[in-house]
């Protein structure tokens, strides 16, 4: 997939979630989000930092923390979890043209607002499908990686096959399901996990 059609897709996520958010009520920015520690309300805060991070930014952060990628994210996320929720909403619409990302592939900021985007809404009941292409995308590019998420390793000897879409990963013990949420199981979102079947089910469970 071409970066400019990556770029539409995270664009069109940013802009729906941005419509999720202005629907939310106070107590649902404050409830837990599938952000293992994190309220909503951080998990935006996390989204709305990733979307408007710089290469430039994002190293002298890093260094500011250490190196320590999870020190870097929590401080982000904790950092615009002090922002309103209406001025979160109005800067992640303001990242809905521009094409600014960190030192990492496209791809990876696609996958980023498709998984957090469903870490805020699926707590809360709610249901977004993301285009089937940029799922699809997602799902090859993490299958094969073991960057930050370690997506290969746990699906390592298991087969993935989504039911609502023509995709299929890997051989071993069947774990199926719509695709969406085994994205979301690569990343080891359990609460994905009723929407999966199969006897490598189990498996995957244990490595989530």
């Amino acid at each position: 997939m071409k970066s400019q059609e990556i770029w539409k897709y995270i664009h069109s996520e940013r802009a729906q979630l941005a419509e999720t958010l202005d629907s939310l009520a106070a107590e649902q920015w404050s409830a837990p989000s599938w952000c293992e520690g994190w309220s909503v309300h951080e998990t935006v805060g996390h989204v709305v930092a990733a979307a408007e991070q710089t290469p430039l930014n994002f190293y002298r952060e890093l260094i500011s923390a250490g190196f320590k990628f999870d020190v870097f994210t929590e401080r982000g996320a904790v950092r615009l979890a002090r922002v309103s929720p209406e001025e979160l909403i109005r800067r992640l619409r303001a990242r809905t043209t521009t094409t600014n990302h960190p030192p990492a592939p496209t791809m990876a900021m696609l996958g980023e607002i498709v998984v957090h985007g469903d870490d805020i809404r699926r707590p809360l009941g709610l249901v977004h499908r993301s285009p089937d292409a940029a799922l699809v995308a997602v799902a090859n590019s993490w299958k094969s990686s073991n960057l930050l998420i370690g997506s290969k390793r746990r699906i390592s000897g298991l087969q993935l096959r989504a039911t609502d879409v023509d995709w299929v990963h890997g051989s071993g013990p069947l774990v199926s399901g719509p695709l969406q949420s085994l994205v979301l199981a690569m990343t080891g979102r359990k609460g994905s996990h009723q929407d999966l079947s199969g006897e490598g089910l189990p498996i995957l469970s244990v490595r989530a």
